[in-house]
């Protein structure tokens, strides 16, 4: 397969699920720009289309197989295109994606992703299909075999493009990959492997890279992020340690981690919280159900009242403290009343916001070999519009309670309304004027989202914000300090967005 004349290759490569997955993404982009990929925006004009994939639910998955059905026509115009599917589903039904897209070149599992240029180039050579797990399903692998997998992708992390990129003011650092607690509803550690962290010199190292790039703040990411453990020349060093260790970081604003297991949470993670001036005062904390018996049939090594606990002992620590959370409805065998036990833990708690999701089954789950999927979808729907509705009250109430404060916004970009009348006066042949578009966007330490008026000269950029108004989700204000005032700007970022979570 010869190169596209006069041009580098081009690449398309598009993201579903969690925040893992977008650092995943963000890294093999990183590797092929330095191989002169060019990125672009559309799958017509890529000569490499990347799907990278989510199997956490059904959905998820049939949501995957529907994007892939946009690369069909394309590659049937030009066969030397390379069409891949890379991410959970890649590693968790390999054959399936090779049956039912019969055009897809490559499938790469999220263990195995530090492999995907030189799997293209196999590709292109050959034009035969390459695939690349972390477990061949038809083989046991053995423990040196899964040493040399961890120490190759691994090298993925380490091998992150130098470069600054569009989304630097807030970046992602990997600190742990795979999951041990085996929930009978989750498919992640058949997808992504077993617990193993990295060492806390490489993560402080990709710190100040980053703040180097212009990133102001990080989040650290692991699918049970809390278990963090490395040992470091023979001295363990746990999530509480490393906080220390970035805390350190010259230059960098604020840290945050998700997301963490309520089963092992430590005391010194929330002192760490209270004590570090860097680390913001946000946690998103899964609880899944609110009912013993839900979660005894999840296996989640927890109850109801030990949860409670950790969240009287975290406020009594970090009074200032939002949290967030996971709802899994509709589980295996959740009655009226379990569900009831729900959502009187959410009225209980009072999440600054919630992750509700419909119970799918899984593929080689626990729940999906051995427990019934009995609760009607009708009903399932029901239930998790109910709690929605209530978590829509609680969220409403805490915002207009905050009406009249004054909060740190660290300012992303302009809004998606600002970009959209942006849009309009350029479709209209208008010369762009942020006059009429000049709503901005940010986060507080509590991962709030605020919206104000300002200008190009806030973005990237800690400002003091009036809050005058409110909805369920979002916050506006007005600026307090004159751009004047304002320090100088370290960083320029678009307009961030939300994940879903990357584990329950």
């Amino acid at each position: 397969m010869n190169p596209p004349q006069n041009r580098p290759w081009t690449v398309y490569i598009e993201t579903m699920g969690c925040q893992m997955n977008v650092l995943d993404s963000e890294l093999v982009l990183g590797q092929l720009r330095a191989r002169n990929y060019r990125q672009v925006d559309s799958v017509d004009a890529a000569d490499v289309v990347l799907i990278n994939t989510c199997s956490v639910r059904d959905h998820a998955e049939q949501k995957a197989l529907s994007r892939l059905g946009v690369a069909k026509k394309p590659k049937k115009r030009n066969p030397d295109m390379v069409v891949g599917v890379i991410g959970c589903m890649a590693e968790r039904d390999p054959d399936a994606i090779m049956e039912n897209v019969p055009y897809v070149d490559l499938v790469c599992g999220p263990g195995e992703l530090n492999k995907i240029p030189a799997m293209i180039e196999e590709v292109r050579a050959t034009r035969e299909k390459a695939v690349a797990l972390t477990l061949d399903k038809k083989r046991k692998s053995t423990l040196l075999e899964r040493s040399l997998e961890y120490d190759s992708v691994e090298a993925l992390d380490l091998s992150r493009d130098p470069a600054p990129s569009a989304n630097t003011l807030q970046s992602y650092i990997r600190i742990q990959r795979g999951c041990d607690k085996f929930c009978t509803f989750c498919v992640v550690p058949n997808t992504r492997g077993k617990e193993r962290s990295r060492p806390p010199q490489q993560i402080v190292d990709e710190a100040k890279m980053l703040v180097d790039r212009g990133a102001l703040e990080v989040t650290l990411l692991g699918q049970t992020v809390n278990s963090y453990l490395h040992q470091d020349g023979g001295k363990p060093v746990n999530m509480a340690d490393l906080l220390y260790l970035l805390n350190d970081v010259e230059g960098l604003e604020r840290i945050r981690f998700v997301t963490s297991y309520p089963g092992d949470f430590r005391d010194e993670i929330f002192e760490a919280m209270r004590d570090l001036p860097r680390v913001c005062e946000y946690l998103h904390l899964p609880v899944q159900s609110g009912s013993n018996n839900v979660l005894k049939r999840m296996k989640r090594q927890y109850t109801r009242e030990s949860y409670l606990d950790l969240i009287a002992r975290g406020r009594s620590i970090v009074p200032d403290m939002t949290l967030a959370t996971d709802f899994i409805v509709g589980f295996c065998g959740e009655t009226e009343a379990e569900f009831a036990e729900t959502l009187a833990l959410l009225d209980e708690v009072r999440y600054k916001n919630i992750f509700c999701f419909k119970y799918s089954p899984r593929p080689d789950t626990v729940a999906d070999k051995a427990l019934a999927d009995d609760v009607p979808d009708a009903v399932k729907r029901e239930r998790n519009q109910r709690m929605l509705a209530a978590q829509e009250r609680i969220s409403l109430a805490q915002t207009q309670a905050m009406i009249g404060q004054t909060v740190e916004v660290l300012v992303e970009g302009y809004s998606k309304a600002a970009i959209k009348a942006q849009e309009a006066e350029q479709s209209r042949g208008e010369e762009v004027s942020w006059r009429r578009s000049d709503q901005l966007v940010g986060r507080t330490r509590t991962d709030r989202i605020v919206v104000f008026c300002g200008t190009d000269a806030h973005i990237g950029r800690l400002v003091r914000v009036k809050l005058t108004g409110a909805t369920a989700l979002t916050l506006f204000g007005d600026p307090v300090d004159g751009v004047a005032s304002l320090p100088p700007r370290r960083a320029r970022s678009a307009d961030g967005g939300l994940s879903i979570p990357i584990h329950g």
